[in-house]
């Protein structure tokens, strides 16, 4: 009987020390808003009856603990999402920091971060729409972004109207020609600029779909 004692303490001891933990933790975290949320209930009429063998006053109590465990834990994890969304942004600051402080780097860094936001920016600072243009000769066509008209100063020596035109090396689309050409020069495509960027780093494996029945005719 004393073997039979002990085993059956060695099963129960366990689970009477978990069972207990977890309602010690659970009183821990309700019992400060116990009050409030079963004043709620009662308030809007929420007063479930018996269940089995528990009082009614003891089905409102689990009720309240439960809410506000499920409470407390999206909770938990709404501040978790904010904290590492602000732990993340400050990383990622830090690190810019520290590349722009490195000499040649952050030439290089600067640069490549700040064509890239340009590419995908939908402000009109953002490239304007992508163009067939005759280079590196007349014979030959390559995709360039038109990013807006030329200057004046250049209109003006070569007396014509010119359009500004960036064209992308590949697969490496931070560096490129910044080309002028006479509107009449241009074919327009209808493709958007991400597509553009994408068929041009991949050397021409990713090919775009047309947009629009105009890409089909």
């Amino acid at each position: 009987m004393k073997k039979y004692f002990i085993t059956g303490m060695i099963i129960l001891l366990p689970l009477a020390v978990t069972v207990g933990l977890v309602a010690f933790i659970v009183r821990l975290l309700t019992n400060p808003f116990v009050g409030w949320v079963t004043n709620f209930l009662e308030l809007h009429r929420i007063q479930p009856g018996k269940f089995f063998f528990l009082s009614q006053e003891q089905v409102i109590l689990f009720s309240a603990q439960a809410l506000i465990l499920v409470s407390l834990f999206f909770f938990t994890l709404f501040l978790g999402m904010i904290t590492r969304w602000f732990f993340i942004k400050s990383m990622i600051e830090v690190f810019d920091s520290l590349l722009l402080k490195i000499p040649l780097v952050n030439k290089i860094y600067k640069t490549t971060q700040e064509i890239i936001r340009t590419l995908f920016s939908s402000e009109k600072n953002s490239f304007k729409e992508v163009v067939l243009a005759p280079f590196p000769n007349k014979q030959t066509y390559t995709l360039g972004l038109v990013s807006r008209n030329a200057p004046k100063y250049c209109c003006k020596a070569t007396n014509k109207e010119l359009i500004t035109v960036f064209v992308m090396t590949a697969p490496n689309p931070t560096t490129g020609y910044l080309v002028m050409f006479e509107r009449d020069e241009l074919i327009s495509v209808d493709m958007k600029i991400e597509d553009a960027v994408k068929y041009i780093i991949s050397c021409g494996i990713l090919v775009p779909e047309p947009t629009s029945s105009k890409g089909n005719s």
